[in-house]
């Protein structure tokens, strides 16, 4: 509606920019459908009301309770996406394309919710092991992941209006950043529309998410080395952004993920499955969001005797789409997202196709509007600058021929960098050789053959568990990755205490901090066990006997436990009990038997057998709680640190249990 203009929420309300604004229309249509603007919105007082009121609110709560909001806010945007959809149509968008960013979006916020049932409870997440910097451990350091009091600017592209918003918004909200999330233009309203629905699901703490529609202003000036900005887009863009005194003088973090020429390689020794699975995926990855991807296969390198053979597949795939406004029926390709990217589009084919590049095949589907019709491009000079510089942001693929994967990975490498390749090879030799020589050049590599190909999700598609970004042109940021993109978001400190302080401070046991435990622990409900309880445990003594019915039982024949010659040769130089006797004798030692709050072993990790055990040694344990963290409403999984001694004192085994515990009834 011609007048009506997408609204900011900022500092708790929704607020209207000043002045006519830059008008943003349906893509299909052209029908202005709102007007875009920030002019005369409070933009540092948000960022310094965000840092307040969001960062407090957020930390009250801990890390548990941040990932069950997170599934709450994915089941609640799951039961109304549609809104969404009818939206997203507006953008050019097919149904498919708004599946990819919308229920991609939603994915996020669920696989980010699940990582957080593995988390402590608190706001700091632990590093490697305390450190003992004094003999008699009075003294112990150990490096932790805190808050940093900051806020984090989120600047996102045009093409993945909730995609982009959640993907960075989750794993800031899961460590306790507030976030001030900025739209780009041409699909602020979707966005605008996203956000109601988050703030409209209640379980979101006031402070935590604010939005902008329109230009940043001056939001960059009230940023400090607190802060994060979370960039995609262009390069160029990225490149101007780096040259702020936000990032050059005052130490902001800048994370820019940018487009990049992303390759897909058909290797020598592929096949014709190889072939024809990636024709299928260079195909799709022109008709996605009409190849408005950051991570869409830009640039195709094939060995010269197949190259038209690939070409000519990958042509069947595209010719069959149907071209058109998404809301028709049957439509599988809209237009790109408005006219000025379209023009973006024409002019960086014509550059390429004056660097040398021809139009092998183009789509003779609709060109009016900001329609582009998909289109193949073949560069048979590969060696042209400009044909792995100038990026074709829409529906256009250029391939190149190459004599030996030698040649293929010095073409590669022209891109300057890439957010994901693909290569397309069933042999591992040939796939190792392209590992080694990419490393450095990718943020994700994606091997596809015809072992993977029914189950692969794809060259194009960021999951949330594996890394999204990449060096170079790529922006040299780090997105998702799991709990990767979390850990950025928080500040890393080396504390150095008392053990006692120290576990106090982390939540988890630090040796010379143990408190005898005055009854047994396996008495206790979740919440009565404290960190650093310990209970030390009778002796028991080692016998043949034992070694000789653990073999019988376990059929574990080993020689070193059951052969006295053989076990005199060794290095052991006698014969010594199975390491898992040893496992299986220290849980004798410290269970205790009668039902109790301790329901099930749940694992057990980091187990090492330090010193032999032989017959007549005799054995203690020692069992301390390690750390715990709820598992739902109804248990908790405590971590147990077990040491096993022998009688002089020399520890023979350590390991950490896990267990389910029942929590204490309500009243």
């Amino acid at each position: 509606m011609p007048g009506k203009k997408v609204r900011s929420y900022l500092m708790g309300e929704w607020r209207e920019g000043q002045g006519e604004g830059v008008p943003l229309r349906d893509a299909a249509t052209g029908e202005v459908l709102a007007h875009v603007t920030a002019q005369g919105l409070p933009l540092k007082e948000a960022v310094a009301w965000g840092r307040e009121v969001g960062g407090k609110a957020l930390l009250a709560l801990d890390f548990p309770e941040r990932g069950r909001r997170l599934r709450a806010l994915a089941q609640y945007l799951s039961e109304r996406k549609e809104e969404l959809y009818r939206l997203y149509a507006t953008t050019g968008g097919t149904r498919r394309d708004a599946w990819y960013d919308v229920d991609g979006g939603i994915g996020v916020l669920y696989a980010y919710s699940s990582l957080a049932r593995n988390l402590p409870e608190g706001n700091f997440l632990l590093e490697e092991d305390p450190i003992p910097l004094s003999r008699d451990l009075s003294f112990q350091g150990r490096h932790l992941l805190g808050p940093k009091g900051g806020i984090t600017v989120q600047i996102n592209a045009f093409n993945f209006p909730v995609w982009g918003l959640l993907e960075k918004f989750a794993p800031a909200f899961l460590a306790g950043v507030p976030t001030l999330a900025k739209a780009a233009t041409p699909t602020a309203h979707v966005a605008e529309g996203l956000v109601r629905l988050m703030l409209e699901s209640g379980v979101l703490p006031e402070g935590s998410l604010q939005f902008l529609a329109g230009s940043l202003g001056d939001t960059l000036e009230a940023l400090d080395y607190r802060d994060s900005v979370y960039f995609t887009g262009s390069k160029a863009t990225a490149d101007t952004l780096r040259r702020h005194p936000a990032f050059m003088e005052r130490g902001v973090l800048l994370n820019a993920e940018t487009d990049s020429l992303n390759a897909a390689i058909l290797g020598e020794e592929a096949g014709e499955e190889e072939l024809a699975r990636l024709a299928q995926e260079i195909a799709q990855e022109l008709s996605i969001k009409a190849g408005q991807r950051c991570t869409a296969i830009r640039r195709v390198l094939v060995p010269g005797g197949r190259l038209e053979a690939l070409l000519e597949a990958t042509r069947r795939h595209l010719e069959e789409l149907k071209l058109g406004d998404p809301r028709e029926e049957g439509v599988e390709l809209g237009p790109l997202a408005s006219l000025g990217q379209k023009a973006e589009v024409e002019k960086a084919v014509q550059s390429l196709l004056e660097a040398g590049a021809r139009v092998y095949w183009k789509h003779p589907g609709r060109q009016d509007g900001a329609f582009f019709p998909p289109t193949l491009l073949l560069a048979e000079n590969p060696y042209a600058e400009a044909l792995h510089r100038v990026e074709a942001f829409g529906p256009v693929a250029t391939f190149f021929p190459y004599r030996d994967r030698e040649e293929a990975l010095r073409l590669a490498r022209m891109g300057g960098g890439m957010l994901v390749a693909t290569v397309a090879t069933p042999d591992p030799a040939e796939a190792r050789f392209y590992l080694l020589g990419l490393s450095g050049e990718v943020g994700r590599l994606h091997i596809l053959n015809r072992r993977n190909s029914a189950a692969s999700t794809g060259h194009g598609s960021p999951l949330p568990r594996l890394l999204h970004g990449g060096p170079g042109r790529a922006g040299g940021g780090e997105e998702l990755g799991g709990l990767l993109s979390v850990k950025r978001h928080l500040a890393r400190v080396a504390l150095q205490a008392d053990p006692h302080t120290l576990q106090v401070l982390t939540g988890e046991y630090a040796k010379g901090a143990e408190k005898p435990a005055q009854v047994h622990p396996f008495r206790k409900y979740y919440e009565e066990l404290e960190i650093g309880e310990t209970l030390k445990t009778h002796r028991r003594t080692v016998t043949e006997a034992d070694i000789s019915l653990f073999a019988h039982l376990s059929w574990d024949h080993f020689y070193a436990h059951t052969d006295e010659i053989a076990a005199r040769e060794s290095l052991f130089g006698k014969r010594v009990a199975h390491g898992y006797f040893v496992l299986a004798a220290a849980a004798g030692l410290f269970v205790d038997p009668a039902p109790g709050p301790v329901l099930a072993n749940y694992g057990l990790e980091g187990l090492r057998f330090t010193e032999p055990v032989g017959i007549g040694d005799s054995l203690e344990a020692r069992l301390t709680v390690k750390s715990k963290r709820p598992r739902d409403e109804k248990t908790g999984v405590v971590e147990w640190a077990v040491e096993v001694q022998n009688q002089d004192g020399k520890q023979v085994a350590t390991y950490t249990l896990l267990t389910l515990v029942a929590r204490k009834p309500g009243p």
